[in-house]
């Protein structure tokens, strides 16, 4: 078989379990059905005022490689995109923005421990043309179904284009950082009520593993402030002043759980501190106490050792009286140094 006879090999076949939705929307409305992905590209410039929206579910180099072919996505992006371990940001690659979100779950438990995960993290990659949107999803993240239904239900604000899909998604993200803030609160308020409880007997490694979750939704929260207050500046391409006013609301509510995420960080910080100091002063309570017992031990020890010699000359050694004076000498200055330690809190 000559070399121009043999067959060529055929591209390998993206996952379909990995392609969550990929549709074409014209003037707001869906187009029914389901777009193959090697069809997405013509299909949004065959007409006028349409868009693709592809949502894929951490996908195969290959299926995201066909994406990228067909929309035009800058090789740098589509490699941050499989790696899936990068920081919230925002670039621009000619007339594509390529943002990057991280998504927080709140890990439910029934009381915080030394090793409890409360939050968990994922990652939304979406990169936004004039005539497509593709959002590529990694780890733990809310689908973004609800989302899609919601907006087919407003054709008005899809007539915007791949903005307004832009918009929900952060809008979608942000607002579950307010829910996963608000839970993170009630476990931040039981670690400072434990703190300050008298007499409680507290892990300070718990304390130290609240404040380790709480860097971590920090890490994922308070980066993406500067890509949305970039987005709602409205000088962005395919972004216009409609979308730039509701992103302006989301960059807003990502502000305030920026804010208080920093609030509970400094709460935490003085609940460790707090907890530290007191398991110093506990010890130095234990260390006086044990230096107390010592110095009533020391007293019969010390007089009973000076007779416990057995010289033949040594005073008081044939008297009488002599055993039970030793023996009341020695109750008498164990209970004067008692009650002085007893008066200054050492026992």
């Amino acid at each position: 078989m000559t070399a121009s006879s043999t067959p060529s090999t055929p591209p390998p076949r993206p996952n379909p379990d990995s392609v969550v939705d990929c549709a074409l929307y014209e003037h707001g409305k869906r187009r029914p059905g389901l777009l193959p992905l090697d069809q997405a590209m013509h299909a949004c410039r065959a007409t006028s005022d349409s868009f693709v929206w592809i949502g894929l579910h951490e996908p195969t180099e290959d299926q995201l490689q066909t994406v990228a072919s067909a929309f035009g996505l800058h090789p740098l992006a589509v490699e941050d995109a499989l790696d899936a371990h990068q920081r919230p940001k925002l670039e621009r690659y000619d007339d594509t923005l390529f943002l990057v979100l991280h998504t927080v779950v709140y890990v439910e438990h029934e009381r915080l421990t030394a090793t409890s995960e409360i939050v968990d993290t994922g990652e939304i990659m979406v990169f936004m043309g004039a005539r497509f949107i593709v959002v590529v999803r990694h780890g733990p993240s809310p689908g973004l179904t609800g989302v899609r239904r919601a907006l087919e239900s407003r054709p008005e604000l899809l007539a915007h284009g791949p903005a307004a899909v832009l918009h929900a998604i952060a809008d979608t993200v942000v607002d579950q950082y307010l829910d996963v803030v608000t839970a993170v609160e009630t476990d931040v308020d039981e670690a400072e009520g434990d703190t300050y409880r008298p007499h409680q007997s507290y892990d300070i490694r718990r304390i130290y593993q609240l404040k380790r979750e709480l860097l971590q939704l920090r890490r994922a929260v308070v980066p993406l402030t500067g890509p949305m207050r970039e987005l709602a500046g409205g000088r962005l391409p395919g972004v216009d002043k409609d979308i730039a006013t509701y992103l302006r609301d989301v960059h807003d509510h990502l502000t305030q759980a920026a804010e208080r995420i920093t609030a509970l960080t400094e709460v935490t910080d003085t609940a460790l501190s707090l907890a530290l100091t007191q398991t110093g002063v506990q010890q130095n309570n234990d260390m006086r106490r044990i230096s107390a017992i010592a110095a009533l031990i020391a007293v019969p020890i010390g007089i009973v050792g000076v007779y416990g010699m057995n010289f033949d000359h040594m005073p008081e050694l044939r008297w009488t009286y002599g055993y039970p004076l030793a023996i009341g000498g020695i109750i008498v200055i164990c209970a004067v140094i008692y009650r002085a330690f007893r008066r200054n809190g050492w026992l």
